[in-house]
Formats: structure tokens, sequence, C-alpha cells
């Protein structure tokens, strides 16, 4: 009865899709506001329609009704309710239904935050929204039906893959990563719907995209580094980027979002780069779909990877139509998205933003390439290849170093053009910082040329975005007698989205800085030890007490205590640990880690004798690996900040710049005060 509901749901929530696509054209077309209403209404009825069979997804799974063909796959009586809860998206028909599900929920939000709207773009976006959902509607009433009968009805499951139960950081990295990836359809559809209306010369769309955009971005970039946090936590092999292709499918639609978000504002500010950003809009939600392509069609050999099966097929022609369709409608309108500005400068804020979406773009197309490149290979001329991380490496370092630096030059430069002198004062501290970042590095012992430039630039940027702030803190303080703490609140107010970009900066700063230190300075050792007996590792004193056995509800563990000594005396018990599975043949592994400000303590247990008589253990030290999941949180922390909203009454704080306007020498007397202008993400 459930499955039956839930399908019906499904099913209906198809035809209303398709019912309201022509509705809101037709509206839009014949200027009948009551058929974009009923279009509208056909937005709310299907989140109410998913609302549905989400639930009743979510009851199988709780109730064990192992009738339900997603549930006799994934479920398990012995599986704890937490687990049995997110096994929701733990495989491909589930995960569809929760993308579903975002998606018609996103849609219904943007709908109803825009509603009041008269523009034409808006109920063509909402067209464009219900469009997608058709596409995935598609998929769970036909190849990714979760809701299949099962007969006869088996007894129990097998659970949820081993690999995903084994952390509760399962309940946190998919969902973050499918609001990134669903949210990038929104501005998506803003793009389209301004192309169809014939309004995207105007920069309507390009700021309700922006809003999204950061929301998005924000999620992606939580997932990643949750994700990143999760394979170091669980999948035992003392690393947490391992670029997988599955991570670069998460990785290049970031990149390409992180270009547009900088780039918009070149648009805003100096009516530039209206088609290159219309293009990024595009190309960011088409490697959505691709990664989602490359996740759940089963051609990767992956963790990340679900199944085999003709689902690949659907996904391939969905990719094809959005982008042959999407760079049409572009190329379509390129007449009219032409502008007269120009670079006034090299030396200027637009021109390192140009430079910045170069460099992005460059490292977008070099992880395509080496992620889809062994598919090619093995498609044309029928051979195995594999990219690994040398090649990724080596091709990304030099360019990831590039935008350290300019992520501390871009602050200190001026829009339209820069004074020489002003340049150079405003680059003197972060230089100073440059050098002493370089020189702590080589004295920390680091010889790696990349991970000296990582501290070199990444000090040079710091002291940079750091100066931003307390140049406007010292002024507020001086003028209005505030103290410090009252003067970066109002600084922050003044315009959250320059501050809350360099917050994010920061974090993003603090992220480069911990993968160069832990990828560069990392200490590494295994050992076989009797109970009693100690191993010494980069300063670190470990010594192994006992193994253990526990039988748990859904599998059976061995572990080994392992204590971190200090002065010949216990301080931490470490316990790494293996799991062994029922369904599974091999045990699965589950590190222990001992974090800190530091330094990382991270010991994996490989081998054992039945007897207790001795283990085998893995030890790694890795230095400043916390600061990446800092760092992650600040970069999120400053897309709220960017994101949150401004008090009634307070203008916006985007100060077009006429692209033929010559550049004022002097500042011409105002009768109000000047508002800062820089919006930065």
């Amino acid at each position: 009865m459930t499955g039956l509901l839930a399908l019906s749901s499904l099913q209906v929530a198809l035809v209303v899709a398709i019912v309201g696509i022509l509705l809101l054209v037709a509206g839009v077309r014949r200027e009948q506001p009551r058929l974009v209403a009923a279009g509208y209404s056909a937005v709310y009825t299907i989140f109410a329609l998913l609302v549905v069979s989400t639930a009743a997804m979510v009851y199988a799974l709780v109730t064990h009704d192992f009738s339900v063909s997603y549930v006799a796959q994934v479920g398990s009586r012995a599986t704890p309710l937490f687990f049995t809860i997110i096994s929701l998206w733990g495989a491909l028909e589930g995960s569809i239904l929760f993308w579903a599900f975002l998606l018609a929920g996103f849609s219904a939000l943007a709908v109803y935050l825009h509603r009041r709207e008269s523009d034409a773009m808006w109920p063509y976006a909402a067209a464009t929204l219900l469009g997608i959902s058709v596409f995935f509607l598609v998929l769970l009433v036909g190849p990714a039906n979760p809701f299949h009968v099962v007969s006869p009805v088996p007894a129990d499951g097998p659970g949820p893959n081993p690999l995903l139960q084994n952390h509760p950081l399962m309940a946190v990295h998919p969902p973050l990563l499918y609001l990134g990836y669903v949210g990038f359809a929104v501005p998506f559809a803003f793009a389209v719907g301004a192309m169809f209306a014939g309004t995207v010369a105007d920069d309507k769309w390009i700021r309700a995209a922006r809003l999204w955009s950061i929301a998005a971005w924000a999620f992606l970039t939580a997932a990643i580094i949750a994700g990143m946090w999760w394979s170091y936590e669980v999948l035992g092999w003392g690393g947490y980027w391992a670029w997988d292709p599955v991570e670069n499918a998460s990785l290049m639609p970031w990149l390409t979002a992180t270009a547009f978000l900088h780039s918009i504002m070149v648009q805003e500010r100096r009516a530039m780069l209206k088609v290159w950003n219309l293009n990024l809009v595009v190309i960011t939600f088409v490697l959505t779909v691709l990664g989602t392509f490359l996740t759940r069609s089963g051609i990767l050999s992956s963790v990340h990877a679900f199944t085999q099966g003709t689902i690949g097929y659907y996904f391939l022609f969905f990719i094809a139509f959005v982008l042959v369709g999407s760079l049409a409608l572009v190329a379509g309108h390129t007449p009219e998205l032409r502008t007269k500005g120009k670079l006034d400068s090299m030396a200027s804020r637009e021109s390192a933003f140009m430079l910045n979406n170069l460099l992005l773009s460059v490292l977008t197309f070099t992880v395509l390439l080496g992620t889809l490149f062994p598919l090619i290979a093995e498609a044309l001329r029928g051979i195995k290849v594999s990219v690994g991380a040398p090649f990724f490496n080596m091709m990304t370092l030099p360019t990831v170093c590039a935008l350290l630096f300019l992520l501390g030059v871009g602050p200190a430069l001026p829009w339209r053009r820069a004074d020489g002198d002003e340049l150079k004062r405003k680059l003197l501290a972060p230089a100073i910082g440059l050098v002493i970042g370089a020189v702590l590095a080589f004295a920390a012992g680091l010889r790696d040329l990349y991970a000296v430039l990582a501290f070199a630039l990444g000090a040079f940027a710091l002291v940079s975005n750091l100066q931003e702030f307390w140049v406007a803190i010292a002024a507020r303080m001086k003028a209005q007698k505030e103290s410090p703490a009252a003067a970066l609140v109002r600084v922050f107010g003044s315009n959250r989205h320059r501050y809350g970009g360099y917050v994010t900066h920061l974090g993003v700063i603090a992220v480069a800085v911990g993968i160069a230190a832990s990828a560069s300075a990392k200490h590494e050792r295994e050992v076989t030890l009797a109970p009693g007996q100690t191993v010494q590792v980069a300063g670190v004193t470990l010594r192994f007490d006992e193994l253990w056995g526990r039988q748990e509800p859904r599998r059976f563990s061995v572990g080994a205590d392992v204590y971190v000594l200090r002065n010949g005396r216990p301080v931490s018990l470490i316990a790494p640990r293996q799991h062994f599975y029922e369904t599974q043949e091999e045990p699965v592994p589950t590190p222990a880690v001992l974090t800190s400000m530091r330094r990382d303590v991270y010991v994996n247990l490989m081998a054992f004798k039945e007897d207790g008589s001795s283990a085998t253990i893995r030890v790694l030290v890795e230095p400043l690996v916390m600061w990446i999941w800092i760092g992650g949180l600040v970069a999120c922390f400053g897309a709220v900040i960017a994101l949150w909203p401004r008090r009634r009454g307070t203008p916006p704080q985007v100060r077009p710049v006429d692209a033929d306007q010559p550049v004022a020498r002097k500042r011409q007397k105002r009768k109000q005060p000047r508002v800062p202008a820089e919006v930065s993400v």
C-alpha cells in the first residue's frame, strides 16, 4: 500500500509538471495571468506530491517494508534507526527520489519568492524548473523506480553498503551535495527565463541568480569539505582527497560557480562579461548533471558509484539536450549582450577578476580532461587507462598558487585603474607577510616548492584581506568613536557582500595552507607490535596495549587499544577497529584519529593475530589537518554573511560604472557620504 501510494504520487507529479509547463508558457505568450498562476500552483502541487513520496519511502524504510524494492535492496532489521533513515540516499533509486524532492522544494521556494513579479522571465524560469523535474520524474517512474513490488517478500535485507553506515557524516555529506547541485538549477532557470523573455541584457536576472548561486556554492563547499572529512575518517588510507572521478565531479561545478560569482561583479560594475556569465551559469548546471551521471550511471569504479544500468543513457541525452539547447539560446542573444565596456588598465580589479576566471576555467578543464580521458580511451580503443594524483598535482598546483596570489592582489586593486603609489602602499604589508610565510615554512622543515609557495602566498593573501578589515574598522573607530567590536559589526553591515567575501577568502586560505602542510610534511610508519610495545613517529610515542573483539547488532568488531604517551605516561586513547559484516567478504577498517590544532595522530588497524599476541598498525602524523575543516566552515560562514538580508530601506551597494565614462582624477563633492561599492564573494 505504501509503495502504491508513493508511485501514484510520482506519476501524478509527472503529469502535473507537463501540464504546468504548458500553462506557464501559454500564460506568458497570451498574457493571461490566470494561466501563469495555475502554472505556479502546479509547482506547489509537485512539491506536495514529492513530500508524500519521500515520506512514504522513509516510512517504508523505518517499518522494514521489504515488499518495496528499494527497502529490500538497502534495508535490514539489524541496521540502527539513524542509518536506516539516511539510507534514503544510500543507493541509486533513493538518491534520485531525494534529488527530485529537493528540486521540487527549491522550485516552490523560487516561485513563492518571485510570485508577484510581472516580468515574463519568472514564468519561463518556473517552466524551466518544471522541465528539469520532468526528467527526474521520468527516471523515478521508469528505470529508477524505487517502489517496485517485491514478491515473495523477503524476511530481511542486506542493509546499506557498510562504508555508508560507518560514520555519521553519511547523514551530512550527501544532502549537502544534493543541495549544492540542485541549487544551481535555479540560477540556470533564471538565465533561461531571461533569454526566453528577451530581458537577458538587463541585470535583473543576474541579481537574483547571484543570491541563489551563493547559497548553492555554500552548500557545495560544505559538501566537499564534509566529503573530505568522511574519506579521512572512514576509508583508512590517511588522506582526504584522492582525485577520485566523483570527487572531481563535485569540484568542477564549484570552480565554475566560483568564477561566476566573481565575474558577475564585473558585469554589475562595468557592464562587461554578459555572454561569459551566461555561459558560466549553463556550464555550472551541466557539470552538476554530469556529476550525477558519473555517480549513478555505474561507468566508474568508485566508492561513490552505485550501479550499472540503462539510466546512464537517460543522463547522456539530458546533458546533450541541455548543453546544445542552452548554448544555442546564448548564441541567439549574443548581439544584444555585446557591450562597449573595456579594460582601462591591467592594474585594476576587473582585470584581476578576469584573470581569476581564466585560471579557474583552466583548472576546470584540466580536471574534466583527467576525469573523462579514461572513459573516452576505453570507449574508443577498448583499453583501460588511469589518470592518478601525479597528473592532477602536476597540472593543478601551479594554477592553485596563481589563484592564491590573486586572492591577495584582488582586494588591493581598485576598479578601473590603480594608482601606482597607492598600490605599492597597500601591497607593502602583504609582501612582508609573503616573506615571513616563506621563512616560517622553510624553518618548519618544508622543502617542497609548492608547499612553501602555498605558505608564502597564503600569508600574502591573509595579510591583504585582513588589511581590508583593519582599514575599514580603523576609519569607523576614528570617525564614529566606536569600539573595535562595534566597528567590526558596522563594517559587515555596511557591505555584507564585500566583507562576507573576504571572510570566505580567509577560509579558502586556511584550507590551502592545511592541505599544503598535511600533504608535504606528514610522517608515516607501519609496524607490528606485541602488547606493551611502543613505536615513535615524528616525536609522538604510541603504545599498543591490547586487542579486543565485540559482537554488535549488525557486525563483529575487532579493535586495538593504542595509547599516546607523554613522558612515559598515557594521555590519550586511540582505538582503531576492523568491522566484519555478514554481507561483506573483506573487513571494513575504521581508523582512529587524535586531532588538535597543531597536528593529527592517525592510526589504522591493518592486521592482527586472533590470539591477540600482535597487531599491525599504520601510524600517520599529519600537521594542520584541522585547519582544512575550520577553513571550510569559515568559507561557508562568509557566504552566510554575504547572503544575510539588508535592513529595510538600505539601498543596494553596487554602483555601476559607466564603461564610457572617463576615470575621475579627483573626487567630486557629494551631498551624501559615499557608500563603499565593492562587492565580493
